[in-house]
This record gives C-alpha cells, sequence and structure tokens, in this order.
C-alpha cells in the first residue's frame, strides 16, 4: 500500500494497484477465521471473486475494496464497503452497464478515496477510465476518459488532484477532484507506469515505472519529469511519512528498494519473498509492509536496518497491501471462501 503525509485529521493511507489477474465469477460472503502462529494472528474473511485492491477512508472508517472476474466482456464486478473491524461486506456497488447486448460492466480495478468531497475514485482497465462514486450513498457520478489501461489512482486532498497511471501509453493523468476535469498529462515514452503515491505537501507524484526500472517523480512545477533509478522490476511505491524515501516492491527481483529521493539513488534492497507485488508503508513505526504474489506471504521489513522482521503467511495470490494505524489489510486471489470467493486478511504490523 502507499502512504503519503497528510495536512488534516483524515489521514488516508494509500495502495498501490496490482497486476490486473483474471479470476472466476460469483460472490459469496461468510464468516471469519483468526489463525495463531509463530508470526502473529491473521483474521480472514471472504468477500467475492477477483479482488483487487483496497483504500481506506478516515472520514467513513471504512475500506474500499474492488472486484472484476475474467476477460471483457466482464459482468461481474463491484466496489465494496467493507468494516475493518470486523471485515464484513456494509454496501455492495455495482458499476455501470456500458453494453447492454452482452450484459458488460465498468469494471473497478484500482481504488483511492477523496474524503474531503466524500468520494471513491476507481480506475476502469478494461475500458480506458476513470470513474468517480459518491462514498455516502454508491452513486456513479462520472465516468473520465483516455486513460490507457488506467492501473493505480491516488489523491492529493491539498491540492484538489487525482493522480492515475495509464500503463498503457507510459503517462501519468490528473484531474481536478472538484470539477473532474483533466488537468495535466505528463508522458515518458516507453515507461509503465503502474503504482502510484503522492506526497501532499509538495504535490509531487512518484510512479514505478515497471518497464524502465525507475520512479518517474513529477513535481508541481516540473515540465519534464525526472527519473529515478529503482529495483528490478518496480511495481508498487510507498512514501517514508517525512517524504524523503522512496520504497518499491520490485516484482522481478522478488524484494524491496529504499530509494533516497534526494539523492536518486537506491540505498538498500532487502529480499523478501517470491513475486513482490504491492509495498505500503506503517507511518507508526516506520515499517513497510510488501506482499508476495508468487510466494502467498506477506514481508515486514523496517528498512532503516535494511532487515526482514517477520513473514506473514496470507492466502493463495495475495493481491494487495494497505496499512491502517497499524494494521496491514491484504486482499487475496486464493478462491478459499464459499463459492470460490476472494479474501481479505488483516493481521498488526508489530506483534
Amino acid at each position: 500500500m502507499t502512504s503519503s503525509p497528510r495536512r488534516s485529521r483524515r489521514t488516508v493511507t494509500r495502495a498501490a494497484i496490482a497486476l490486473v489477474i483474471t479470476a472466476g465469477s460469483t460472490a459469496a460472503l461468510t464468516g471469519t477465521a483468526t489463525a495463531h502462529g509463530t508470526t502473529g494472528t491473521v483474521t480472514a474473511a471472504p468477500l467475492v471473486k477477483g479482488l483487487y485492491q483496497s483504500s481506506y477512508s478516515e472520514r467513513n472508517k471504512v475500506l474500499w475494496t474492488t472486484s472484476a472476474v475474467g476477460r471483457p466482456p466482464v459482468v461481474s464486478s463491484s466496489l465494496l464497503k467493507v468494516d475493518p473491524k470486523t471485515l464484513k461486506v456494509k454496501q455492495t456497488v455495482t458499476p455501470p452497464v456500458t453494453d447492454a447486448a452482452t450484459g458488460a460492466l465498468e469494471a473497478v480495478y484500482g481504488v483511492a478515496v477523496d474524503d474531503e468531497h466524500d468520494t471513491v475514485w476507481t480506475t476502469n482497465t478494461r475500458n480506458n477510465t476513470v470513474a468517480v462514486y459518491s462514498q455516502r450513498t454508491g452513486k456513479h457520478l462520472a465516468t473520465l476518459p483516455n486513460v490507457a489501461h488506467a492501473r493505480e489512482i491516488v489523491v492529493d486532498e491539498r491540492h484538489d488532484t487525482v493522480w492515475t497511471t495509464a500503463f498503457g501509453d507510459g503517462s501519468l493523468v490528473a484531474f481536478d477532484s472538484k470539477t473532474f476535469e483533466e488537468k495535466r498529462r505528463v508522458t515518458v515514452d516507453g515507461a509503465g507506469p503502474t503504482g502510484l503515491v503522492v506526497d501532499e505537501r509538495t504535490g509531487t507524484a512518484y510512479a514505478a515505472d515497471l518497464n524502465g526500472d525507475q520512479v518517474i517523480e513529477v513535481t508541481s512545477k516540473s515540465v519534464t519529469p525526472r527519473l529515478i533509478p529503482a529495483g528490478d522490476g518496480p511495481i508498487s511505491i510507498a512514501l517514508s511519512r517525512n517524504g524523503r524515501t522512496a520504497y518499491t516492491a520490485d516484482q522481478t527481483g522478488g524484494g524491496l528498494s529504499v530509494i533516497d529521493l534526494r539523492k536518486g539513488l537506491v540505498t538498500k534492497s532487502v529480499a523478501t519473498d517470491a513475486g513482490a507485488l504491492s509495498v505500503a508503508a506503517d507511518d507508526r513505526t516506520g515499517n513497510v509492509v510488501v506482499v508476495n504474489r508468487t510466494a502467498a506471504t506477506a514481508t515486514v521489513v523496517d528498512p532503516r536496518k535494511g532487515a526482514v522482521v517477520r513473514t506473514v503467511t496470507t492466502g493463495a495470490n495475495p493481491n494487495h497491501v494497505t496499512v491502517v494505524k497499524g494494521t496491514a489489510y491484504v486482499v487475496d486471489k486464493s478462491g478459499a471462501g464459499l463459492d470460490g470467493a476472494d479474501q481479505i486478511h488483516s493481521f498488526r504490523v508489530t506483534r
């Protein structure tokens, strides 16, 4: 999960979007299960099939998660409001139909909340768009076009800006969070921007470039983006609380890169596990959580020491992590729930 320093009490920890990987079809909901072991207590609950990403709303004290199943035409997709304490679904929102003949939906993948305007934003990867929903009612408010293979999305409340990555054409696209109008577009030829985070104090956006093994930095005033070396296959990115350090989950390398943003170099590389896919920083401890899809684990890392603190076993194919006040929430594609539903897991970053 990605996080950035905030100016208000509405501290929202954000996350990076996982790879677009499809799964089965129908949804189910059952109770939670808690496992105790040497890695601490992990609570798991099935939600629906096709889980992708989550984002926390401090304003409403809920997690928003996305799901989408199968390849186009995608007819099973939902935006879920989840109680972070019980891991139960409080509301299910179905995206609008885009093709009445096939029943195809405007399927949702990436997600980020805007607590200032009480909205939730999604990336609609298959449709090359992003969308806006009301957090209060779940009403679909807008669909914004021309974001090629939209992946990650983050909200900068201080600057009334929403950033998204367009993996398909190497772009970072910014929208006005009040008017929903596009306000900026920065393209890096040959880049494959995936994970995304923003430092709200400065308005600087950082994207993990999977194709270029680098981080793309776009400041509020820069004409040309700065390119900072990263690890092997960076796919997700997070920031330290002070905004001086970036962390990338390196999918190819199977680890975490610790990047000094002022010096523009990798200062530490920490092996986590196979298929590192999503990363989130815990502002309380300074530790970082990396989700490893292939290994079905989540690794807690102390980035200052460059050392693994502990490894937590998750369900198969963990896809994304969000950290909220010292608790990590991991969504997977295990299909371990009733009728093959995927699961959400929670555990304390520190035992």
